[in-house]
């Protein structure tokens, strides 16, 4: 038996660019659309030709997608106008494009409100822009804005305005959820009827996530009978987001349901460029991935408890749906103060530490892990302070910088500005060192006096001078005069290699000073830098 095409609809570019402090550049969008061809999407909507500059700008380059059609997006005409001297249609028409996108309301109490003109004038609109389109020789889809709203008010209405757009010659009908508020059932029962008047292999999806049902809605719109998808990567888009196609195409290639079913143009291999493709949005909005998004979060195969961990070092489908490395992701043995034996032995084995099950320091390991969780430490997340406690304890992490002391001062001045100024005394090869360095609070101040001086630290100079903080997160144990702090570092250096250290103090410099230095020291023992004298 054959199988059903479907059609990936990627609106990152404009639904995306709609989320809450998201602003694309015109490199951003270059870069993401990149990714997506290379992924091979079938449409990658670009934005908005002719509604601001930088979306007529990215429309004005030439793309040459080897796997994706670049759609403009747009309205349909205004009233007052005809479509032929609609300057929106026009700057659609225009723009290097294969396709367009326009939306209109198919809920008669938008057209009323939002739009303020007759459901008759509303109905001209989309036909005279639909056959406008369809005449300049672009592919043209039609996005049903409201579209579910609008069939639970006026069901007739909302069926003409598709039949508007698809009488003239419509490639694609979009049934959009605009409001995110119908649910998975009203989905499957509305679409069921959508297909008596229009005919499936025509039909889209186009869902938001304001119940937390977007990407339920789409699985379930496709059972019913749609075969274009619309959605974002990571769901980013307007309000509480749209349809996630990082976790609706593995389902797709993945899940029986789908995959015997229905084939996409998108190439079963390329799913391993998923978490790469998800991460390269995130690096680009310079915000902290969401690690527990499924399928390509960094906590999506993470095994935390004692008992799972052991189920999967047996079998791995104990405790995972899919191979982690189907989609680009890895597995995750997490250390916490819930970890057994074979927690330790598999975080070991996965950072190259072999060691027998039976060697007491396994053991002792886990007993040290346990007890500093009890004490406020947190190896969930600092997997670089794990290591390093782990090959302390293996005897495998030489001395490098003995830091003797510091000193930590901070003062307003009259302008009221606020500075933190520190000394530390270093100690490389026998000679000690005084670092001295400036900062808008201790910890930076702290962390400037070595690393604004690393020239002073000899042999050590050319390893550390291009590391850099990243993220420095506080957060207080308990509450009281005898407060414990934690302290999180997140660092990198030149080869985009990120890792996380930890430090736990009563005193908030102190713990910062411990996760500080656990920082060198990793970066140190992962670039081989030679032991202290």
């Amino acid at each position: 038996m054959s199988k059903e095409k479907l059609y990936i609809f990627d609106t990152t570019l404009r639904d995306g660019a709609q989320t809450q402090g998201v602003d694309f550049s015109i490199d951003d969008k270059q870069k993401i659309s990149a990714s997506l061809d290379a992924l091979g999407v079938d449409y990658i909507e670009g934005g908005w030709p002719g509604a601001n500059p930088t979306d007529t700008e990215f429309f004005n380059k030439d793309h040459n997608f080897k796997n994706s059609k670049l759609t403009a997006f747009g309205m349909t005409k205004k009233a007052e106008h005809s479509a032929e001297n609609d300057p929106m249609l026009a700057s659609l028409i225009n723009s290097k494009s294969s396709s367009v996108c326009l939306f209109g309301k198919s809920w008669d109490f938008q057209v009323d409100v939002a739009l303020g003109i007759t459901n008759e004038q509303n109905i001209e609109n989309i036909s005279e822009s639909a056959k406008h389109i369809v005449k300049s020789g672009k592919e043209f889809m039609f996005d049903a804005e409201h579209f579910f709203d609008g069939y639970k008010a006026n069901t007739k209405y909302a069926i003409a305005c598709l039949k508007a757009a698809y009488d003239q010659g419509a490639r694609w009908i979009v049934l959009c959820d605009t409001n995110g508020g119908t649910l998975p059932h009203e989905v499957s029962k509305i679409v069921l009827e959508v297909t008596k008047h229009i005919p499936g292999k025509n039909l889209g999806i186009h869902a938001h996530n304001d119940t937390e049902n977007a990407v339920a809605n789409s699985l379930t719109a496709i059972q019913a009978g749609v075969r274009q998808i619309q959605g974002t990567i990571n769901g980013l888009g307007e309000r509480c987001g749209n349809a996630n196609l990082m976790s609706l195409i593995p389902s797709l290639f993945l899940k029986k349901d789908f995959s015997e079913k229905f084939e996409l143009n998108i190439k079963r291999e390329n799913l391993k460029n998923l978490t790469q493709c998800s991460r390269l949005l995130d690096e680009l909005l310079n915000r902290k991935p969401n690690k527990h998004l499924a399928y390509v979060g960094a906590s999506a195969f993470s095994h935390k408890g004692g008992m799972h961990v052991s189920a999967v070092q047996k079998d791995p489908k104990t405790y995972e749906h899919i191979d982690p490395e189907e989609v680009g992701n890895s597995r995750n043995i997490v250390i916490s103060d819930q970890a057994g034996q074979s927690n330790i032995m598999s975080r070991l084995k996965s950072i190259g530490i072999q060691v027998e099950k039976n060697d007491p320091k396994i053991k002792k390991l886990l007993e040290e892990v346990k007890d500093r969780e009890f004490i406020g430490y947190s190896y969930d997340g600092a997997d670089a302070s794990f290591e390093l406690l782990a090959r302390r304890l293996m005897g495998e992490i030489p001395r490098y910088i003995l830091i003797n002391e510091y000193d930590v001062s901070v003062k307003k001045d009259s302008l009221g500005e606020i500075i933190s100024h520190a000394k530390a005394q270093l100690e490389v090869d026998g000679q000690k060192i005084l670092c001295e360095g400036k900062g808008n609070g201790p910890v930076n101040a702290l962390d400037n006096a070595i690393r604004k001086n690393v020239n002073k630290l000899a042999k050590y100079s050319e390893y550390l001078k291009d590391l850099k903080l990243v993220d420095y997160k506080v957060r207080i144990l308990n509450t009281g005069t005898e407060a414990v702090t934690r302290v999180s570092i997140e660092s990198t250096d030149s080869n985009g290699v990120n890792w996380f250290t930890i430090g736990v103090s009563p005193n908030i410099i102190d713990a910062s000073f411990k996760a500080l230095v656990d920082s060198l020291d990793y970066k140190l023992f992962k670039d081989k830098a030679p032991a202290s004298l």
